[in-house]
């Protein structure tokens, strides 16, 4: 885990080093353990390292290989590279160093752009040509790893600068703050999640997860999607039952795990105690992982609401013999700790746990650098309530389905809550309309969770995960979220996911290898009552937000809205039950962090 940012030029002039400085400077978090720059025609790059793989200087970034001609710099990790350099080597290419970055650029050099399909991992990069002047942008298949980008107007014909947050980019300065009335709709229907490419900023855009995007000298881009897999019954599987398939899944779960514990430094586990992370653990143990590392957190029981579940990671815990630490945290703490997470937001997220991670990962990075996290499961599995209700109607009826289950509030109620400037079109019902049209997903819970695992979850828990985690230096890897794992789950019948409550197929999974207590009990998550009951301390962190100068400037809502919802702050809810106030505040508490007026 890393932080890359850089600027290209169109018009033939140099980029703004100082710009690409300040950009990189404010990734310091992400790699807290290097710094450095490279300049070389119309492109800059800036890279903060944090050392996972090849500890030596000669992993140093941004790496030029003199012989390839290629300059880049790489966030993330490729699990394969060991293969992959051998494969290189074979082919004639000769290593200055053991890092995974290395092989990247050897591997750019040798495939082209298909280079990607041989990467297993999660990354985001940067690859500059010395000879042609041309810029590489990449994202991984499931979008672990972000990247920003931001056009950059002036002199003749502008430029593009990139950077792996949204605040990195506003270091820089010369972006549009604006906010973007689609991104807008979608944050308040879609529970926060704003779908790439778009974010709440007009000025900035994020690349869609398993994309490469070739960057020319004067401006021109062009985008290649190079992974989506089918979300249907294939020949391969014909005859499988559901043993065969918990079988199956099992053996790509054990080797999305084992794949995660490539590093030249410790990993560890965030064990939440839920079915998910628990089976992490118990892969980890039966690879041969002594003295693991194992890390939980939980809150103080607000509103007659529990907030932690250390029973259950206590009992993971005991079972597989690991080193366990777990954090409580008291309510009163919560101010102070979430101005620190809304920070590390490269984005406005209104779930609570944005808060537990960030505090988890403070604690966590004293002991490690590098975590295995249970993140994606219930989107790839079909572990949420609403699934069944998706999975039970016709294929050409699951758009309109989909709505009504999952969106925080129809349409509608959005001319009742914003400004007349700020209302937009239906960009939410429009998304989903246009994604499940796509072909490619047999029936309706396929099209569901094809639109969760590829376009929801990369802008919910990951996002979440990635940003909280490397707020304090340390990597977070994801196994549910391996490609080949996730295409496997895809031709997975859906009435194997959805039986036993859903992820049917995992629990049968886990009751091979994990205590029953842990499969069969109730679905947990990193609960934070003191947000979801509008605790007194965040509560008045809120109405500070909302009457502040900015936000009355701002003018984002109708005051008569604001009004009801400070008149009974717990009181009103989205359609799936989070707190209204909550969401509409943190917006406002984001934007304020980060300067923008």
């Amino acid at each position: 885990m890393c932080g890359i940012a850089g600027e290209i030029r169109f018009d033939g002039g140099r980029p703004d080093l100082a710009a690409v400085e300040r950009m990189t400077d404010r990734l310091a978090a992400r790699g807290p353990d290097g710094r450095g720059m490279w300049s070389q025609g119309a492109i800059a790059l800036g890279h903060r390292r944090l050392e996972v793989i090849d500890l030596s200087e000669r992993g140093a970034q941004p790496m030029t290989d003199a012989h390839t001609g290629l300059t880049g710099v790489f966030n993330g990790c490729i699990y394969n590279y060991r293969e992959l350099r051998a494969e290189l080597g074979a082919a004639g290419h000769r290593f200055f160093s053991t890092s995974d970055t290395e092989v990247v650029l050897k591997a750019y050099h040798e495939w082209g752009l298909a280079f990607v399909d041989r990467l297993f991992g999660m990354f985001a990069f940067a690859i500059a040509e010395h000879a042609t002047g041309r810029l590489v942008l990449g994202r991984d298949r499931l979008g672990v790893k972000p990247l920003y980008t931001a056009a950059q107007s002036g002199r003749s014909s502008g430029g593009l600068r990139f950077a792996s947050s949204l605040p990195a980019l506003l270091a820089g300065g010369g972006v549009d703050t604006s906010i973007d009335p689609a991104a807008l709709h979608q944050y308040l229907t879609l529970h926060g999640t704003v779908a790439a490419p778009h974010t709440i900023l007009a000025g900035v855009r994020k690349l869609p997860p398993a994309t490469v995007r070739v960057v020319e000298p004067d401006g021109r881009e062009h985008d290649t999607l190079y992974w989506q897999p089918q979300y249907e019954r294939l020949p391969e599987h014909a005859g499988m039952g559901a043993d065969d398939w918990r079988d199956a899944l099992m053996g790509a779960l054990r080797t999305a795990v084992r794949r995660r514990t490539v590093a030249d430094v410790e990993v560890g586990v965030l064990l939440s105690g839920g079915l998910d992370s628990s089976l992490i653990v118990a892969l980890l143990a039966e690879h041969g992982q002594d003295g693991l590392q194992t890390f939980s957190v939980g809150f103080e029981a607000e509103g007659g609401e529990e907030g932690d579940e250390f029973v259950y990671s206590d009992m993971v815990a005991r079972r597989f013999g690991t080193d366990h630490r777990q954090l409580l945290v008291p309510s009163d703490r919560l101010p102070e700790a979430l101005e620190g997470a809304v920070s590390a937001m490269s984005e406005p997220m209104v779930s609570h746990d944005v808060v537990a991670f960030h505090l988890l990962a403070e604690q966590v990075s004293k002991y490690v650098k590098v975590v295995q996290s249970g993140q994606g499961a219930d989107e790839i599995l079909a572990g949420y309530h609403w699934y069944p209700a998706l999975a039970a109607v016709p294929r050409d009826e699951e758009p309109e389905t989909y709505m009504r289950t999952y969106f925080d509030r129809p349409h509608g109620d959005l001319a009742r809550m914003l400004q007349p400037h700020m209302r937009a079109a239906d960009a939410s019902g429009d998304l989903v309309r246009t994604h499940m049209a796509t072909p490619g997903a047999r029936t309706a819970l396929d099209a569901a969770l094809r639109l969760d695992t590829h376009v929801m979850m990369v802008d919910d828990p990951v996002k979440r995960v990635d940003n909280m985690t490397s707020d304090w230096g340390l990597e977070a890897r994801v196994p549910f979220l391996d490609h080949e794992f996730v295409e496997l789950a895809a031709a997975c019948p859906p009435e194997l996911k959805l039986a036993q409550g859903g992820k049917g197929v995992l629990k049968d999974i886990g009751r091979q290898v994990l205590p029953r207590e842990v499969v069969d009990r109730p679905k947990g998550y990193f609960p934070v009552p003191a947000i979801r009951h509008m605790a007194a301390p965040v509560l008045e962190r809120v109405r500070d937000a909302l009457s502040a100068p900015a936000a009355k400037n701002r003018g984002i809502f109708l005051p008569s809205y604001l009004d009801e919802l400070l008149a009974a702050p717990d009181r009103h809810r989205t359609h799936r039950g989070a707190n209204a106030l909550w969401q509409v505040a943190l917006l406002e508490i984001w934007l304020q962090a980060h300067g923008i007026d």
